[in-house]
């Protein structure tokens, strides 16, 4: 009996390896098997919010399986993605996020998770531009240049608005600045709103608001957009100039939304959401939505979410710790 046992020993781990190996392609075939829920960390209305359910609605239908969305606000992101940091890896929580991933690190003392070791990356899925902006009462100030001599010209008294600090509107008014070589007056809102209702009002002079919420009063002449915070121009407004392109070279803020699913999630799960995220993106109707609202689809593979999320934690780490930047 002795003899044998290692014969029989040998023979179960030989048995566990195969399971093992074999589980991950019956995973991928298997998968999904039921509802995903995607965790938007901040309210509806959004273009976040906009492009996850226009995702989940397409994806859903190639899935095979519904997919819903949740909104978790709070803590600029944190809640939503902490609540997906410790969901099980099984492939039925996922994400939706933004540059926060990037940011959050640095901006808040005791983040709840880690944005590399809790996740792990799908896609990136779009950008949207935010767009530096004026109070059409203000007409001496039309181009990039003139905001610039308009700072110089008031050293500490011109201000510019946002939806709180640390988010993509602030860290746009911050590189601008620091590149421009001038002082201006950051004020922090609770949300972008309240800080639209205040440019409108002619209570703060600028503000670098998203494409998405910034169309409408565009449109109707009421502000005045001055340049885009990112490298390209965009087709919701083709006629309005980069900032880089219209004053001041080398500027680049570009918000971005990408998609996690939890640490240690199988990859064949990872791969075939990604291969349905990507062929989502590329359908007529989702790039028609993603134009309606100023998103650009931006599609990739999870090795280089990876990549570019490193990048960009290492770009915004810099930036917040050289201008002292701190959470609301």
């Amino acid at each position: 009996m002795q003899n044998k046992l290692p014969s029989l020993f040998t023979a179960v781990v030989a048995g566990l390896a195969l399971l093992l190996v074999g589980t991950n392609p019956v995973l991928a075939q298997e998968w999904p098997a039921k509802t995903i829920r995607w965790i938007v960390p901040f309210p509806p209305g959004g273009a976040m919010d906009v492009i996850a359910r226009s995702l989940a609605d397409k994806s859903s239908k190639t899935l095979g399986q519904p997919i819903i969305v949740e909104n978790k606000p709070g803590a600029g992101g944190n809640i939503g993605a902490e609540l997906v940091a410790r969901s099980e890896p099984d492939g039925y929580t996922m994400l939706i996020t933004s540059i926060g991933m990037a940011t959050n690190k640095y901006l808040y003392p005791k983040l709840p998770y880690d944005p590399v070791k809790d996740f792990s990356p799908v896609s990136l899925v779009a950008i949207v531009p935010n767009v530096l902006l004026t109070n059409v009462t203000q007409p001496n100030v039309k181009t990039v240049t003139d905001v610039i001599a308009n700072a110089r010209a008031h050293p500490g008294q011109l201000t510019y608005a946002s939806a709180g600090n640390g988010t993509s509107i602030h860290l746009a008014g911050e590189v601008f600045a620091s590149m421009a070589k001038i002082d201006m007056q950051h004020i922090p809102y609770k949300g972008s709103g309240p800080a639209v209702t205040d440019l409108l009002g002619g209570q703060v002079n600028y503000m670098f608001d998203s494409i998405t919420s910034a169309k409408s009063h565009i449109a109707s002449g009421k502000l005045r957009a001055i340049g885009l915070t990112t490298t390209k121009r965009s087709k919701s407004l083709p006629g309005i100039p980069t900032i880089a392109e219209s004053g001041l070279p080398g500027y680049d803020v570009t918000p971005w939304f990408a998609v996690f699913m939890p640490a240690n999630t199988p990859k064949p799960i990872i791969n075939k959401l990604n291969a349905s995220l990507v062929s989502s993106m590329a359908s007529p109707e989702i790039r028609e939505k993603f134009e309606s609202i100023g998103a650009e689809s931006l599609g990739s593979s999870p090795e280089e979410l990876a990549s570019y999320l490193k990048k960009e934690m290492e770009r915004w780490g810099r930036v917040i710790a050289s201008n002292n930047i701190k959470a609301d």
